[in-house]
């Protein structure tokens, strides 16, 4: 039986969000499914990280440091109630879904709250074990919100620019930076401003997509082995991979662009390289015929290098 941690942020039982909350937890139980809720504004979690979140004295009283200090706590089991709460639910959970309304192109602060004061050192990540070295690495993450914007807004040449570019901080930079295998997030897009039979309709493609959940393949990021993980290298890309990618036309990653065009939906669709599937290759081939030599090559290298 799979466990799912919903950690959920919306004020209203009444909002869209918690309509999709209750899709998400219905048709995960009908899947045999454990499901476990983090209802953060029900719960009234506290999102500030303060010395109050350890227990007993620091570690260096002359300069408070939560990171390190709440590191510490962890190591020695004196971190707050509520936050060893959540992290005994993270442990327990095969999939964690983030259900929220998109605040300021980010999650609300209530949710980050959370990430800031749950995903402790140690507990979620350390220096040794980070991005697929993670310490989550055999768990998956997503994310599903809604916006207030229509989706063209959100495109490369929107007025909100790309959304792949607006979830990499959230998806690379926080859920797969723990190790999280992530899946392509649920974009609900512009309910508020849509009609009732939209709605309904974005309602059932999430509750058809649930069914299929954990067979998704993950969306693809650059592996740590690509990178010197030295301080004195500076973690940076092996000079032998910036080479392999000179003359190709896409980046890595989002993220990893390397000065050339991001690589399609990179962080909105999960991208197996295969040319005969809906995947980059798919993808190039709609925005140009068939694949060149040089799309042929990059689609070989992200087979190679980002997908495991």
């Amino acid at each position: 039986m799979k466990t799912v941690l919903i950690v959920y942020a919306h004020q209203s039982p009444g909002s869209f969000n918690a309509a999709v909350r209750n899709v998400t937890v219905k048709a995960l139980e009908e899947q045999g499914c454990r499901v476990i809720m983090s209802d953060l504004y029900a719960m009234n979690f506290r999102a500030n990280a303060t010395y109050d979140d350890i227990i007993g004295d620091w570690k260096n009283p002359e300069l408070f440091q939560y990171g390190e200090e709440t590191m510490h706590a962890w190591k020695e089991g004196r971190l707050s109630e509520d936050i060893v709460a959540e992290q005994n639910k993270i442990k327990e959970a095969d999939l964690v879904i983030f259900q929220f309304p998109l605040y300021w192109f980010s999650v609300p602060a209530i949710m980050k709250g959370w990430m800031d004061r749950v995903l402790t050192q140690g507990f979620a990540f350390s220096l040794e074990k980070m991005y697929n070295n993670g310490v989550f690495k055999d768990k998956k993450a997503m994310l599903s919100f809604s916006t207030g914007a229509m989706p063209t807004m959100f495109r490369p040449d929107g007025i909100n620019g790309d959304i792949n570019v607006t979830l990499w901080p959230l998806q690379n930079g926080i859920l797969h930076f723990c190790g999280f295998q992530v899946l392509a997030p649920q974009i609900f897009w512009c309910p508020v401003h849509s009609p009732h039979v939209a709605r309904t309709a974005m309602l059932e493609g999430w509750q058809a997509r649930l069914k299929g959940l954990f067979a998704e393949r993950p969306l693809t990021f650059a592996p740590c082995e690509l990178f010197d993980l030295s301080f004195q290298g500076g973690f940076l890309l092996h000079p032998s991979v910036r080479e392999e990618y000179r003359s190709l036309p896409y980046g890595i990653t989002t993220g990893h662009h390397l000065g050339k065009p991001l690589p399609p939906d990179n962080q909105i669709t999960a991208q197996p390289p295969d040319e005969n599937s809906g995947s980059k290759g798919q993808n190039m081939r709609n925005r140009g015929g068939n694949l060149s030599d040089q799309d042929k090559r990059q689609c070989q290298l992200y087979q190679h290098h980002c997908v495991k």
